[in-house]
């Protein structure tokens, strides 16, 4: 456990769990935590905040997917193969983001999240129960460019990048496998659970998880989790949508921060 007060320590748990929460509904939550962490820890090395976010997010996004699987219809085994095909997407990413500045690859999120909002906000219909993609067969082809281009598309992204992944995923699932917006998040949960799986095996073996201080964030992370998942299985994918415009805007404007200021 690295020195740091009290107070930031409850500040920290606090993130964790709000960034569960939104994670559990539409993703996004390590907009939250990452930079609650980089705050909170000013004189730790980022390889060891990068390592502690992980082994907390993946906590509270296995509680998230558990509680998604109990309650809403979810195919698990296509899930899962997304969710590997993603992890061998990260880890390619993570490859050669050595040599790609992400001061190049922001404007280029900004419009296609712009782009995604514009979408969302046109389409009401879109990724609810009476939607017209309810009513067309998802077909093999489709299931394929699901585990292809989500997974490894998308997977290949959060190693490269990241911010905004699991948002990405749930509007990718939406479109691509005609899932409703709860359905969509449900799915998106476990192919997190993939990548967080892989990224944190691989931040544990290069020994820069602070695992005391992930334990403890951890707990409230999963709380947040489990809570915002049963809040978008009562409240549907009229909820969540209204969640993910927020969480996209959100997103846009950090981007536009971080470029203004880079």
């Amino acid at each position: 456990m690295p020195d740091i007060t009290l107070t930031t320590l409850i500040l920290l748990c606090l993130a964790a769990a709000a960034a569960g929460w939104i994670d559990a509904v539409v993703g996004g939550g390590g907009l939250l935590l990452l930079p609650a962490l980089l705050l909170g820890l000013p004189n730790v090395p980022a390889a060891h905040v990068l390592g502690t976010n992980k082994a907390v997010a993946i906590v509270g996004t296995s509680g998230a997917a558990i509680t998604y699987v109990r309650r809403a219809p979810v195919k698990v085994g296509l899930a899962v193969r997304v969710g590997l095909m993603a992890l061998a997407g990260s880890m390619g990413g993570a490859f050669f983001a050595a040599g790609i500045s992400s001061e190049v690859l922001r404007p280029v999120i900004m419009v296609a999240l712009l782009g995604v909002a514009a979408f969302v906000l046109l389409r009401p219909s879109f990724g609810t129960a009476a939607g017209d993609t309810d009513a067309r067969p998802v077909t093999r082809a489709r299931i394929v460019t699901a585990v292809v281009l989500v997974g490894g598309g998308i997977g290949f992204y959060d190693g490269l990048f990241g911010p905004g992944t699991g948002t990405f995923l749930v509007l990718a699932l939406t479109a691509v496998l005609h899932l409703d917006l709860v359905t969509a998040s449900a799915t998106a949960k476990i192919v997190n659970v993939c990548t967080n799986a892989g990224a944190l095996a691989m931040f544990a073996y290069q020994g820069t998880v602070l695992w005391q201080l992930a334990a403890v964030m951890a707990l409230f992370n999963l709380a947040g989790g489990m809570a915002g998942a049963r809040m978008a299985l009562s409240r549907g994918s009229g909820f969540v949508r209204a969640v993910l415009l927020t969480v996209v805007f959100s997103l846009v404007a950090k981007l536009g921060y971080d470029q203004w200021t880079a």
